[in-house]
């Protein structure tokens, strides 16, 4: 039987992380990335589409055959331009896709989340993970699987100076969080990245949401 994986956000900290180790793997046969751009990246079983995301509808048949979708899409505020442009992008475009997954009858989904997501959040970010993440169980999919890391590690693509700031200081501080406060240790990408593919090639049914110490854990490359 073919494994075919479908990476959505490959160009972000994690969703380049993602792509890369599944390919390293040997064990997914083919890697399938929606993207707005080519990745520079060549792979025989790297398979790439170049799509807009506001007709992702026109390219369901690109979910035929996945066994698994690593959703890595996110964005930030300042990048998005506006509340509504970020709920487009970390928000609708996730749940779009994975309306389409459950229809071409995927049966693991893997969506990085974040930190004290909740839909009853006061901060607005928390609260769009958290209705991102109500709506992606409402699809009830075979596996569900939702990835809540702290502040992520790792060299992006684009500047983010607040990003920067804060993990320098946790790179220089973060031994100090113990305890209870050991949550909010940063971590690196790349560990993110593995725990979905280790949870992935495992393929627990289920609804399971994974903390940023259980991440930690997940996160051994094996």
């Amino acid at each position: 039987m073919t494994r075919i994986a479908m990476v959505l956000g490959a160009t972000g900290l994690v969703g380049t992380q993602v792509t890369e180790s599944l390919l390293r793997s040997g064990i997914w046969d083919e890697v399938r990335v929606l993207v707005r751009h080519p990745l520079d990246q060549k792979h025989p079983g790297l398979k790439q589409f170049v799509i807009n995301w506001d007709e992702l509808e026109q390219h369901g048949n690109l979910f035929n055959g996945v066994s698994a979708i690593f959703c890595c899409l996110g964005t930030t505020i300042k990048k998005a331009g506006s509340q509504s442009n970020f709920e487009r992008v970390d928000l609708h475009y996730p749940l779009q896709a994975a309306a389409l997954a459950k229809k071409h009858q995927v049966k693991q989904f893997l969506v990085v989340s974040s930190m004290g997501a909740s839909s009853k959040s006061r901060n607005f970010y928390s609260r769009t993970k958290g209705s991102m993440e109500e709506g992606l169980s409402a699809l009830e999919f075979q596996g569900l699987h939702i990835f809540r890391p702290s502040l992520l590690l790792g060299q992006r693509q684009e500047f983010r100076l607040g990003e920067q700031v804060a993990a320098k200081l946790m790179r220089a501080f973060g031994f100090l969080l113990v305890g209870k406060a050991a949550q909010y240790r940063a971590i690196q990408a790349k560990t993110v990245a593995q725990a979905m593919i280790n949870i992935a090639n495992v393929g627990t049914r289920g609804v399971h949401v994974y903390n940023n110490e259980v991440i930690q854990v997940l996160g051994i490359e094996r």
